[in-house]
């Protein structure tokens, strides 16, 4: 995949945790973005993009290494999310899916996360390595492909395409359109306006 110097930003700090520390870890670390975007689903965005950063501390390490949580102990692991206060609202379930993702990293790219997007070909090759890997539907593999070219200038052709309406510029509907506060309510309410639609779609399918 090339990209030209122009078209590649500066280097990107997140801002979707809202905390100094998860959020530099998730801009310099590959897998860290990687099981914050597993972690965003059933639990408010913060809270599951800050859930690397606090694994990490709970592991004694700066940093996420898919070889080393892939060899962990699952119970062991598991621990680790369940622990009081839980890194997520199903800690269990959701140890268990970042141990096969990092499972999966080291069998299919040697434990390197980067590797998923740096070795694609085209967008719609890069949405299909996405969606490939453990507990990332075509949904979540969308908006993180879109994260990768709003945010970290990974944007190999058809990027925009392939991450469909995620990858709509100027748009607020996914962690991916988050740079801050302000941005975080936006999409906020994008998704509180989606799941007001759903109900009452529901409510006039039942009458």
């Amino acid at each position: 995949m090339t990209q030209s110097d122009k078209d590649r930003p500066p280097h990107t700090t997140l801002r979707i945790a809202q905390e100094p520390e998860a959020d530099a870890l998730l801009s310099r670390s590959p897998l860290a973005a990687l099981v914050g975007m597993l972690l965003d689903q059933q639990v408010p965005m913060e809270w599951a993009f800050s859930g690397p950063y606090s694994l990490a501390r709970r592991m004694g390490r700066d940093d996420l290494d898919a070889h080393e949580i892939a060899a962990l102990d699952p119970e062991a692991f598991a621990e680790l999310f369940t622990t009081k206060p839980a890194l997520h609202r199903y800690p269990g379930s959701m140890a268990k899916r970042v141990q096969q993702l990092c499972q999966y990293l080291v069998a299919e790219y040697d434990g390197d996360a980067s590797a998923v997007w740096t070795g694609a070909s085209d967008g719609a090759d890069l949405l299909k390595r996405l969606n490939a890997l453990p507990g990332f539907g075509t949904q979540k593999a969308q908006i993180f492909l879109a994260l990768l070219g709003k945010q970290f200038g990974v944007r190999p052709k058809g990027w925009r395409e392939a991450a469909g309406p995620y990858g709509e510029a100027g748009s607020h509907r996914s962690v991916a359109d988050i740079t801050g506060p302000e941005s975080l309510a936006e999409v906020r309410a994008y998704k509180q306006h989606l799941k007001q639609a759903a109900k009452t779609a529901k409510r006039a399918a039942g009458k």
